[in-house]
């Protein structure tokens, strides 16, 4: 009888050892961006799509020390992590957002998390992180993804929207990044109160480019990933100046103001503010395009918006196609109007 208890307990400290390695060995890496301290836009998005795969969702925060990195840290806890890693290196106090920096610490704290996913959204600073991130672990990186299947399976847009790729992963640790408009947010709830590690990093070795300066654009507005209306314009605005009526539209209903990339090679906007294939993806509650003929790579950037309306004198415009509300009128007159009627 003593022996068979021996062996019971034997047997259950085995499978308790194999839940724990199990958990070690199954967890998902949402990379953060520690460029303001705020929770970046789209992290929650993120973490609504980390969570469908099923695994304990891990923050990695690179930084210069973990006193360095608190400010998020303390923003994240809300969202329920198993763990927070913050993955320090002096060097990031001085080039807080250079790539080759950060990738070795995020490969590196997903060998130490054990990871079998590292998630990041579709942002510049994730694009320029983690495909980095997939040539040091050795994998293929999936890119701008739009669905979970499962573990191993992403759906991905392809020919400018027009076609939905469907991709399936047999590297060990997968390296995705993700469309925010894709995924709903996750709901914050109480401080969890995840424990925090601090993985440390040496300096990467021949570094292609370093740090010189950032200037960050600081506005009233909302940002165009996070603005719940969108005022955008095209080439048919004519000049910068005339812009000022989109952002007066904007202004009345809280929103910003997006450009078409005619209108930003035109330079009739700033780069910052260009929506579509090689801008930015929105997916506001209420978009207008003003002017905007709706090019596919533009229409790439905002079909997902919840409501389009689109303002444009030609009534061929093919944005027209995929607008909830037309209206075929002269730009300069409608919007106006439609400001002082607000």
């Amino acid at each position: 009888m003593f022996a068979a208890t021996r062996s019971v307990s034997a047997a259950a400290k085995l499978a308790q050892a194999a839940r724990l390695a199990s958990a070690r060995f199954n967890s998902t890496l949402v990379l953060v961006d520690p460029s303001t301290g705020a929770l970046p836009a789209g992290t929650l998005n993120a973490v609504s799509a980390a969570t469908q795969l099923g695994h304990p969702i891990t923050f990695v925060v690179p930084a210069a020390s973990q006193a360095a990195a608190q400010p998020l840290i303390d923003n994240l806890q809300p969202l329920a992590p198993a763990k927070i890693l913050v993955a320090a290196n002096d060097a990031l106090a001085a080039h807080p957002t250079t790539p080759e920096l950060i990738a070795p610490l995020v490969a590196d704290a997903a060998k130490a998390a054990g990871a079998t996913h590292v998630v990041g959204t579709t942002s510049a600073f994730a694009k320029d992180v983690l495909p980095r991130v997939a040539a040091l672990l050795d994998v293929q990186a999936v890119s701008d993804v739009t669905g979970v299947v499962d573990k191993d399976t992403f759906t991905r847009p392809i020919y400018a929207g027009n076609a939905i790729a469907t991709v399936k992963s047999k590297d060990a640790i997968k390296v995705l990044t993700v469309r925010p408009t894709a995924f709903a947010p996750a709901a914050p709830g109480s401080p969890a109160g995840a424990p925090v590690e601090v993985v440390a990093g040496a300096t990467a070795p021949g570094a292609a480019s370093e740090f010189v300066k950032e200037e960050l654009v600081k506005s009233d507005r909302p940002t165009l990933d996070a603005a719940k209306v969108v005022i955008a314009g095209g080439r048919a605005l004519k000049s910068a100046d005339n812009f000022k009526i989109l952002y007066d539209l904007a202004d009345k209903l809280g929103g910003t103001v997006g450009a078409s990339r005619a209108a930003v090679d035109a330079g009739y906007a700033d780069n910052s503010l260009q929506i579509g294939q090689t801008g930015k993806v929105v997916a506001p509650q209420l978009y207008i395009g003003c002017g905007i003929s709706g090019a596919i790579q533009h229409l790439a950037g905002m079909k997902d918006s919840k409501v389009i309306v689109a303002i444009n004198k030609d009534a061929e415009a093919p944005i027209f196609q995929v607008a909830d509300y037309g209206l075929e009128a002269d730009l300069f007159e409608a919007v106006p109007e439609m400001t002082n009627k607000l």
